[in-house]
């Protein structure tokens, strides 16, 4: 099936490469900025953070099948997975990034990859992809907020947009178990207030 030229192409080059991870049975979910757009604010941005169950055995498969359009390096790809660290995959054409980021062993991540939703972002049935939910990369961005010293005003603004634009949708609940097990209660009760006053 060709791609809908009438989806951005950094949507394209995501979906090429979910496409790829689900054709390989390989778990997954978008996070990062793409889905603090899908689920809030729309903005531009650079790469796709993808959060990946890949294990070593697949990187073979994966390089086959995403060599043609990206740059990829196979053994970099096994010593990032063995070290723990996220993997770059460059779209030839466009220069695109799609950052990988094997799935941690913390609990917050694994609840991610159970609780992700599958996501369509065009007419077409098979444009899809599974993204975190709402409240996840809401938490996710508090997170790095706070990992990151608490000055960065677009993690910041990103939250906001998902809380304005989901407003009564999100899970209280939900939010406020996790934003304690984070240690992020402060940040939440301060984003909430945020999200009101304008």
């Amino acid at each position: 099936m060709p791609p809908d030229f009438s989806l951005p192409e950094p949507i394209q080059i995501t979906l090429r490469v979910a496409r790829v991870l689900e054709e390989l049975k390989i778990p997954y979910f978008i996070g990062g900025s793409l889905a603090s757009a899908v689920h809030g604010t729309i903005r531009a941005t650079m790469d796709a953070d993808f959060i990946v169950d890949l294990r070593v055995e697949y990187v073979q498969d994966l390089t086959i099948r995403l060599e043609a359009d990206f740059f990829i390096d196979p053994p970099a790809i096994v010593n990032a997975l063995k070290r723990n660290t996220s993997i770059n995959l460059i779209h030839k054409e466009t220069m695109f990034r799609i950052d990988i980021f094997p799935l941690p062993q913390g609990s917050f991540e694994h609840n991610q990859m159970q609780r992700r939703e599958l996501l369509s972002l065009s007419e077409r049935p098979q444009d899809h992809a599974y993204f975190t939910t709402a409240e996840d990369i809401i938490l996710a961005k508090l997170n790095w907020f706070r990992m990151g010293g608490e000055t960065s005003e677009q993690q910041w603004r990103d939250v906001l947009g998902v809380m304005r634009v989901q407003g009564d949708a999100l899970d209280q609940a939900y939010l406020y178990e996790w934003a304690e097990r984070l240690g992020l209660l402060d940040l939440l009760d301060r984003a909430k207030s945020d999200a009101l006053a304008e």
